[in-house]
């Protein structure tokens, strides 16, 4: 398992929305992050638009996943805003996927 995978699983199944804790979902992770994200930020998270951060390099992954979700809803820079199109839940299964591409 690639490192920083098992961290993020746990840190996700840590967050929860009901009384139980939910886990975080990797594949369908990846699957919205192949849908959505990969294009600007690469299909391996290696950025592939200028000023997109390269997750495989564990750009901007130091921040909670709180802090995560709410720049992923609310957009930044030239990303769009994904809280319309996301639902939460799904945009955590995104952050705990681009987690396990660092290198």
């Amino acid at each position: 398992m690639p490192r920083g995978a098992v961290a993020a699983i746990a840190a996700a199944c840590a967050f929860a929305f009901a009384p139980a804790a939910v886990c975080a979902d990797l594949a369908r992770g990846g699957q919205i992050y192949a849908l959505h994200c990969a294009t600007c930020h690469g299909p391996a998270g290696q950025g592939g638009i200028p000023g997109a951060p390269r997750f495989n390099r564990g750009e901007r992954l130091m921040q909670s996943d709180f802090t995560l979700l709410a720049t992923v809803r609310r957009g930044r820079n030239v990303m769009p805003a994904f809280g319309g199109v996301l639902r939460d839940r799904e945009i955590l299964d995104v952050i705990a996927y681009v987690r396990t591409l660092q290198r």
